[in-house]
C-alpha cells in the first residue's frame, strides 16, 4: 500500500488533514480551504486567476462614507484640536479700548468701597478731630440707609417696646365734628413687616426715627429746643397725617382739623431667672394738639 492509500481514510475537504484530495479539471471552479491560499473573487465576473482580498481580511479596514446616491464619498480626515499656547483670557482678551473701560470701572468701585468703609469707621468711632470738622458730611453719607450703632453690644441694650399712636379731630362732609380713636401706627408697620423677607427701610424706621428726632429736640414739657424743634414737629405731623389719610380716618368727604400724638412705652419683661424688676404698667407721653394746614387736610402731603 503506498502513501496515498494510507491516507485514504483521512477526511477530505476543507476540514481534512491534508485539504482537498482531488484536482480540478479545466473550467471547473477550484475549492479553496488552505490558510495560505488567497481567496478567489466568488460571485463576481473576475477571471479565475485573479486574486481578491476581502475587506474583513484587511488588518485595519475602514469603510468610506457613502454619498446621497450610494456612491463612495470623500473621506474627511479627523483632526484633534490642539491646545492654544499663549492664549489670552479674561480682561487681557479684550481690545485696548475695553481694557481701559474695565480698568476705570474697577478703579471707581474700589474708590467708592474705600470711601464707604472710611465713612462707616468714622461714624462709629469715638469723637475725634476728623468727625468734629466733617461730621455733617459723614452723617449725610451714612443716614438713613447705612446707620450704625452699638446697641447690640451695649451692656444694657434697649429693653422697651415703644409704640407711636395718633388720633385726630375731623370735619365731616355734613359739617359734623368728631374725634377718632387712637390709631396704633407702630402696630400697622409691624403687621406690614411681619412675613416680609425684604421689608423697606421706611416701614422699619420712618416712624421710629421721626419720634427720636422729636424727642431729641424737645424737653420733657414738649417745648422745642433750638431751631430744629419746629422742623421736627412739622416732620412728625406730616407723617401721621399721611398715615391717617391712608386709613381714611376722616371718612368720605371729610377733612382733618387737628392731630395729637402719644407714645406708649412698655418695659420688656425680664427672664424668670433674673432678679430684675420692671414696671408692669406702660407709660404714656402725650404730645399737644397740632393744627393741620388746609393743604395737608385734604391729602396735600406727598
Amino acid at each position: 500500500m503506498d502513501t496515498h492509500d494510507e491516507d485514504s481514510n483521512a477526511p477530505h475537504g476543507p476540514g481534512g488533514r491534508h485539504g482537498p484530495d482531488r484536482t480540478t479539471g479545466p473550467g471547473e471552479p477550484r475549492e479553496t480551504g488552505g490558510a495560505d491560499e488567497p481567496h478567489r473573487g466568488k460571485g463576481t465576473d473576475e477571471p479565475a486567476g485573479s486574486l481578491v482580498t476581502k475587506e474583513t481580511d484587511r488588518p485595519h479596514a475602514t469603510r468610506e462614507p457613502s454619498g446621497p446616491e450610494g456612491e463612495p464619498g470623500a473621506r474627511e480626515p479627523q483632526h484633534r484640536p490642539e491646545p492654544l499656547v499663549g492664549a489670552r483670557l479674561g480682561v487681557a482678551a479684550l481690545s485696548p479700548r475695553y481694557q481701559v473701560g474695565a480698568a476705570l470701572a474697577l478703579a471707581v468701585v474700589a474708590v467708592v468701597a474705600c470711601v464707604h468703609l472710611g465713612m462707616v469707621f468714622l461714624h462709629v468711632a469715638p469723637s475725634n478731630t476728623v468727625t468734629k470738622q466733617h461730621g455733617k458730611a459723614i452723617d449725610d453719607w451714612i443716614y438713613p440707609e447705612f446707620e450704625q450703632n452699638w446697641k447690640l453690644f451695649a451692656p444694657n441694650p434697649l429693653q422697651q417696646n415703644i409704640a407711636v399712636q395718633v388720633r385726630a379731630e375731623t370735619h365731616g362732609a355734613d359739617g359734623s365734628a368728631s374725634t377718632t380713636g387712637w390709631y396704633d401706627l407702630s402696630a400697622e408697620d409691624g403687621r406690614a413687616i411681619r412675613g416680609n423677607p425684604l421689608p423697606s427701610h421706611t416701614q422699619q424706621n420712618e416712624l421710629r426715627r421721626a419720634f427720636d428726632y422729636y424727642a431729641g429736640t424737645h424737653d420733657k414739657d414738649n417745648r422745642p429746643v433750638g431751631v430744629r424743634g419746629t422742623l421736627s414737629e412739622e416732620y412728625l405731623r406730616r407723617i401721621v397725617v399721611l398715615r391717617l389719610d391712608r386709613d381714611h380716618a376722616a371718612g368720605s368727604g371729610g377733612t382733618l382739623q387737628r392731630v395729637q400724638v402719644r407714645v406708649r412705652t412698655a418695659a420688656v419683661p425680664p427672664p424668670r431667672w433674673s432678679g430684675e424688676t420692671v414696671p408692669s404698667e406702660p407709660a404714656y407721653r402725650v404730645l399737644p394738639w397740632w393744627t393741620v394746614p388746609a393743604a395737608e387736610a385734604r391729602g396735600g402731603v406727598r
